[in-house]
């Protein structure tokens, strides 16, 4: 079974932000893979199905993304799945908008969602995918950035990113971790 975990914070006001970006590939993996995402438990909006053949909890964490960890360790602990297969999908400004890097661990770098989800479980082990957003030309307005609306010209330079993380969990589940890295990070 595998957890996997889009970050962003619940409230309407932050819908189609940047920020998001975890919530808009669970969205988009919902969509592809015919799993309603709409029950609550444990701080979360979830839901269960299948991909590749393999059971999966699609978990959008329902408390503030710095505070992302609870609902992941609560979902990872009563499901009693291992880090390997618990996959936190979040933004990243590093990136360019369109781009993807998957990788097996790392640090939370300094978006509080992640690192709320690495200090919550107590190890760097958790496998993630980041999607570009890019950055603001002035550093000082990074907050406004990342959690102002996205317009419609924008929205179509994000939407690759968010199509080749969903397709990215896909390869992960069907092809192990390895593949979907070569396949998907950005030279």
């Amino acid at each position: 079974m595998y957890l996997i975990v889009g970050l962003g914070n619940p409230e309407k006001e932050y819908a189609n932000t940047r920020h998001n970006m975890g919530f808009d590939v669970i969205n988009k993996i919902s969509e592809k893979n015919k799993i309603e995402v709409n029950k609550t438990k444990y701080e979360g909006l979830y839901g269960k199905g299948e991909i590749e053949g393999e059971k999966v909890i699609l978990l959008k964490p329902q408390t503030y993304m710095n505070l992302s960890g609870q609902a992941v360790k609560e979902y990872a602990d009563f499901y009693k799945i291992p880090l390997e297969n618990t996959i936190v999908i979040f933004d990243d400004i590093a990136l360019e908008k369109g781009q993807i890097k998957v990788r097996k661990q790392g640090s939370g770098g300094s978006h509080k969602g992640m690192i709320s989800v690495v200090e919550t479980l107590g190890t760097e082990n958790i496998p993630r995918i980041r999607v570009g957003i890019g950055s603001p030309e002035n550093k000082k307005y990074m907050i406004e950035y990342v959690i102002s609306k996205i317009n419609k010209e924008e929205q179509e330079l994000l939407k690759p990113g968010i199509e080749k993380a969903a397709d990215a969990i896909e390869t992960i589940i069907k092809e192990g971790f390895d593949k979907a890295m070569n396949k998907y990070n950005s030279k």
